[in-house]
């Protein structure tokens, strides 16, 4: 029997997408050779998933699962919102969210013949989209929120905060969900990014015909507006915008935050 190595079966399963088990059997049973395998796993009805992976997956659905000081979020991938919706593939959504909460973001490579198998029965590009684990602190609470349309996850929030009950960690996530910010704080935007926001809106302001004393205040309004679409702690809370996060969790911090967005 010819010598089979991992090489030769990752080579055999980008061929024919096709799970790696599948693929060393074949390879096995046709002695190494690469076309006599791939015509066995023709034979099987393992081969052609490959065909798939150049199609656009834009769909999918995201899971969450919190175990013990682990909290994960997994996204899985595919094409269209039907096979999304599918009991198996939201089943193995769910499993490989579990995984990773309890064993780590790596822990998801454990499944890859399951997806390659998904990917084979259900004739989509499907594919492991973002994976988040968060390894909450002694004196951290961990808040979550999963939004849920059509019987699958698509908006999915993890936040660390420190000093904080569960159920304010719990109300900001779901703010998250909805305003989808991109920083803690104004320290965490980089400085290029405000620079350029700064020199654009100094631009807009001459272009408008602002008087040139004024320009430095308007920027600098115009510029807090844009801080407070982009920064967590300075938008208003979504239940009550007489109030910005920043005061909804008073004394509390957030030590950081995960969103995951299908198709995002």
């Amino acid at each position: 029997m010819a010598n089979i190595s991992a090489k030769d079966v990752q080579a055999l399963r980008r061929m024919t997408g096709a799970g790696i088990l599948d693929c060393k059997r074949a390879l096995e049973q046709a002695d190494g050779d690469m076309e006599a395998a791939k015509q066995l796993l023709r034979e099987w009805g393992l081969a052609g998933a490959g065909k798939l992976a150049g199609r656009e997956a834009s769909e999918g659905a995201v899971a969450l699962a919190v175990t013990g000081r682990g909290a994960a979020i997994v996204e899985l991938r595919c094409e269209t919102d039907f096979v999304a919706k599918s009991d198996s593939f939201v089943s193995l959504t769910d499993e490989l969210a579990q995984l990773v909460a309890a064993k780590g973001e790596a822990a998801a490579d454990e499944r890859k013949d399951a997806i390659d198998e998904l990917r084979t029965t259900l004739k989509e590009n499907i594919s492991l989209g973002q994976v988040v684990r968060f390894e909450a602190g002694e004196d951290s609470t961990v808040g979550s929120y999963l939004h849920v349309q059509s019987g699958r996850g698509v908006n999915a929030v993890l936040v660390e905060m420190r000093a904080g009950t569960e159920e304010l960690a719990h109300d900001v996530a779901v703010h998250i969900a909805f305003a989808r910010p991109l920083y803690v704080s104004r320290d965490e935007v980089p400085p290029e990014e405000v620079a350029a926001e700064r020199s654009t809106l100094e631009t807009i302001s001459r272009n408008e015909g602002k008087p040139e004393a004024a320009i430095d205040k308007i920027v600098e309004g115009r510029l807090n507006g844009w801080f407070a679409e982009r920064v967590l702690l300075e938008q208003k809370y979504a239940r009550d915008e007489k109030v910005t996060i920043a005061q909804l969790i008073g004394s509390a911090e957030i030590v950081r935050f995960a969103q995951v967005v299908v198709g995002s």
